[in-house]
């Protein structure tokens, strides 16, 4: 059985025509606050404005011999995704989105063409019910982040780090699922195992968190975050929850406030809208900058698809 890392170097070449590889910025203010050197990895200007679509992508590539439908659920990033790579290879598909589903999000998927119903009014309700229409109506089920196509492709961002920065000390990145951190560590272990592995989480939702503290798979309660990207449940049998129990090093959880200044601080000193779970890789390093010092370290910045609400918050005392 081939290793993940390898799987995410075979991504690489599969999906590198269909992505952009994006810049690592050097952060001036964000060094100088730190006293460490920070980079900034911009996949909030990736094509569909998030690193989902990596995954999504190196996804439906593999299943270019399959006749059957693409079905998937998403509170929007995932969902944009899979909308981008059923355009670009021409494949018939339905993405389900929660009610609450972001106003920006949902109007990116619906300009690409892509069919959409909507169920339920959490992620959860509606994955489940997702998973369900595809096994009734023989479709293929794409999850946004319990499977190893779609963890190799959001992987493809560590191969980008490491060429662009060999020195790298620790990347900090957002969990939702797992599947970013698990496909990222992965590759960067392999070719490194010194290089640090950072989960970042909203204080607010920091179900993997409380999984790897309690050994399983548990239902963790939530309360609203602007990292509505990394909110919600994760599936008992996801293969993500023994990835980052082996390949995380640390967890940071930050608060709202927190998150939000961080949001704040990114478009005020780099001019970048970035979303609440980008933010939360950005304030993780400014709460553990006495570790930091001396470092290089990167924050992956994985999104840029806020709603308009959250934007207004965002822009008011910049």
């Amino acid at each position: 059985m081939k290793k993940l890392s390898d799987k995410v170097l075979e991504a690489h070449q599969t999906i590198s025509s269909f992505i952009r590889e994006t810049p690592l910025e050097y952060s001036y203010p964000l060094s100088a606050d730190t006293s460490c050197e920070v980079y900034l990895k911009l996949e909030n200007l990736q094509i569909t404005g998030s690193f989902k679509a990596r995954g999504s992508m190196n996804k439906i590539l593999s299943l270019k011999d399959d006749k059957r439908k693409i079905i998937t659920a998403s509170t929007g990033n995932h969902g944009l995704g899979v909308a981008n790579a059923l355009k670009a290879t021409g494949k018939e598909g339905t993405i389900f989105l929660p009610t609450k589903a972001s106003a920006a999000k949902v109007e990116a998927i619906k300009q690409r063409g892509i069919a959409i119903e909507f169920h339920g009014d959490s992620g959860e309700v509606t994955e489940v019910y997702a998973r369900k229409y595809a096994k009734e109506t023989n479709q293929v089920y794409v999850s946004p982040y319990n499977d190893e196509d779609v963890i190799a492709g959001q992987g493809t961002i560590g191969v980008e780090l490491y060429r662009q920065l060999p020195e790298l000390d620790a990347v900090f990145v957002s969990i939702g699922g797992g599947g970013l951190i698990a496909g990222i560590a992965a590759y960067l272990k392999s070719v490194n195992p010194t290089i640090q592995i950072i989960g970042c989480l909203p204080a607010n939702a920091p179900v993997m968190y409380e999984c790897i503290k309690a050994g399983k798979v548990i239902d963790v309660p939530e309360q609203p975050t602007l990292s509505d990207g990394t909110a919600g449940g994760i599936d008992h049998d996801t293969i993500t929850f023994d990835l980052c129990r082996d390949l995380i090093d640390d967890y940071v959880l930050t608060s709202e406030e927190e998150i939000l200044s961080a949001m704040r601080f990114v478009l005020k000193h780099h001019h970048q809208v970035i979303e609440g779970s980008a933010g939360v890789a950005v304030a993780a390093i400014l709460k553990q900058k006495e570790k930091l010092k001396g470092k290089k370290v990167a924050a992956v910045i994985c999104g840029s698809n806020v709603s308009e609400a959250v934007l207004k918050r965002v822009v008011c005392d910049v």
